[in-house]
């Protein structure tokens, strides 16, 4: 039978567990973007928030006529909504061997509950960089 202490420190390891898997594999804006809150609204659109937070160039052509929403020196970023994951995990793949740079995705989250397509990313291909967006409040 565990003793009190046991218990205690058994049940911090598995908070520090669960806290680690919870945030492998983000990263943080660096660079190449700031961190947003609290500006969403409706009639915000996916472009306004490229064009507020892409700090290389804009809407990139590709020889196919694909355009890659945001071109840094390290990444090709595919920015959309969280509900629309899947989606941004292709194109970024895409763009990322279309371009030699490294796959990014600028997820844009409206709540909190928008965490769990963060997840889904992460366990479609790790090799994705995800930038969150949170735009709520």
């Amino acid at each position: 039978m565990k003793t009190k202490k046991g218990s205690v420190k058994y049940f911090i390891a598995l908070i520090a567990l669960i806290l680690g898997c919870f945030l492998a594999n983000e990263s943080d804006f660096g660079d190449n973007f700031k961190p947003v809150s609290n500006i969403y609204n409706k009639e915000m659109k996916e472009k306004d928030y490229v064009q507020k937070y892409c700090k290389g160039e804009i809407e990139y052509t590709l020889s196919d006529r694909t355009r890659v929403d945001c071109l840094t020196d390290e990444f090709a970023i595919e920015y959309d909504w969280a509900s629309k994951w899947a989606q941004s995990v292709g194109q970024s793949l895409y763009y990322a061997r279309m371009t030699g740079l490294k796959p990014a995705v600028a997820i844009i989250m409206k709540s909190p509950e928008d965490e769990k397509y963060i997840k889904r990313i992460q366990l479609a291909d790790e090799r994705i960089t995800i930038f969150k967006i949170k735009a709520y409040k």
